[in-house]
């Protein structure tokens, strides 16, 4: 028999993890302007939709199929999810020591597809044509998503988790590396926003960045909690380390405005959140609690310069800064648990710098970042390129539906249809 208490963790988890997307259209919604706030919550729940029949019919297969053996990608033997409700059904398959029935954590990992592919969109908020954005997700969630969930977590036969030894323990380098490095090179490819450089984009709602920002912390705790695949504890210290790394973030955040610009916003504590869940993400169950803390202090200052200072100066716009938080924030969480991770916990049986004195596992740590940056980078070139060309060369919406606002010109719908004044 599968251990039921498990089973039940995981199916929490799971559901946790699914809430996150429609959290996070809200956090992106509140985000943008108010002429634009309808289409950026549609392109995250339109991920539901699309990533969601991507990865039944064939993201599961590329990911989690095969016999473990190729680097890169899975297999192809189930596709459309064939063979694993028989699966299920057989007694004999306990015997594998699985503690949870496997279609459980076919949706696990699909909600960890969905939230990642739709962190993408922050990117492109506001100047990219939906039906562009929804041929790319579709090609991207199979494309690049699937197979990097395979080279990380696909066993001692993967590229970046066996091979090279690298450690993810809930998706460092398959969720935040992998979405903020697309983000930034869709947004190179699209140009800034009308008036980028020249005028101040702010939030149109605070409050709905902040439930958006309450909805993914909460859903946080199923992210990394179930990524110990058992009701254990080390699912118990990556929920802790997750809301330490959270607290200090927000903290932290709150401290670098407090001092840069004098006060204190709703805003930069929601932005500090989201950066201490990013850079724990790596190390969540890997790590002390003191190290989680450290983390989510060191990690605002450096998403808050990116974001700030780094961004304007380079000239790129990344709207919604997918890029800054998450980017960024994934590659210093996987170097951090390079020096930080406890021997004991680590599943090569590699420490952290701090503890062993030896750079082997933050060598490994870096190796696995480029690896994925490299890859990412390149398949999202050609995606990108690919999508451009099946729309004539036309990625962006014309400037006359910029300038109307996203939501009327290709929705026909108004977040606020009683308001009449200017967009701020």
């Amino acid at each position: 028999m599968y251990d039921t208490g498990s089973t039940a963790f995981m199916l929490v988890c799971t559901m946790l993890v699914l809430l996150m997307t429609p959290g996070l259209a809200f956090f992106y919604g509140g985000l943008s302007r108010r002429k634009n706030v309808v289409n950026t919550m549609l392109m995250s729940f339109a991920v539901i939709g699309i990533v969601g029949l991507t990865w039944v019919l064939v993201g599961w297969s590329l990911a989690y199929g095969g016999d473990g053996s190729n680097p890169v990608i899975g297999g192809l033997d189930q596709l459309g999810l064939s063979g694993v409700v028989g699966g299920m059904l057989d007694e004999a398959q306990v015997a594998d020591g699985s503690s949870y029935p496997s279609v459980v954590d076919v949706t696990f990992q699909m909600a960890f597809a969905l939230i990642t592919t739709a962190i993408i969109t922050g990117s492109v908020a506001g100047r990219m044509r939906f039906g562009a954005v929804a041929l790319f997700v579709a090609v991207w969630s199979v494309v690049v998503y699937a197979p990097l969930a395979h080279m990380v977590w696909g066993g001692e036969g993967s590229l970046v988790g066996g091979i090279i030894g690298a450690l993810d323990f809930a998706g460092g380098d398959v969720v935040h590396i992998s979405s903020g490095l697309t983000g930034l090179v869709l947004c190179l490819f699209l140009g800034a926003r009308r008036g980028f450089g020249l005028k101040t984009y702010r939030p149109h709602n605070v409050p709905f960045v902040a439930l958006g920002a309450g909805l993914l912390w909460f859903g946080w705790m199923g992210f990394n909690g179930g990524s110990a695949f058992a009701a254990s504890d080390v699912a118990g210290l990556a929920v802790l380390n997750t809301v330490a790394a959270s607290a200090a973030g927000l903290s932290a955040w709150l401290v670098v405005e407090r001092v840069r610009t004098g006060k204190a916003t709703l805003v930069g504590a929601c932005t500090g959140l989201v950066a201490g869940l990013v850079v724990v993400t790596p190390g969540a169950g890997y790590v002390e609690p003191w190290a989680a803390v450290v983390m989510g202090v060191v990690v605002s200052p450096v998403c808050y310069f990116m974001i700030s200072h780094l961004k304007a100066r380079l000239g790129y716009d990344d709207a919604l800064d997918a890029f800054g938080c998450h980017g960024v924030g994934g590659v210093l969480g996987g170097l951090l648990t390079g020096i930080f991770c406890l021997p004991e916990l680590s599943p090569s049986g590699l420490g952290g710098l701090l503890y062993t004195g030896s750079p082997e596992l933050l060598v490994r740590q870096a190796l696995g970042i480029v690896v994925t940056i490299v890859i990412v980078g390149v398949l999202d070139l050609v995606i990108v390129l690919a999508v451009r060309a099946a729309f004539h060369g036309r990625l962006r919406v014309e400037q006359s539906e910029e300038a109307l606002g996203l939501d009327v010109a290709s929705h026909g719908e108004s977040a606020y249809p009683a308001y009449s004044g200017l967009d701020s």
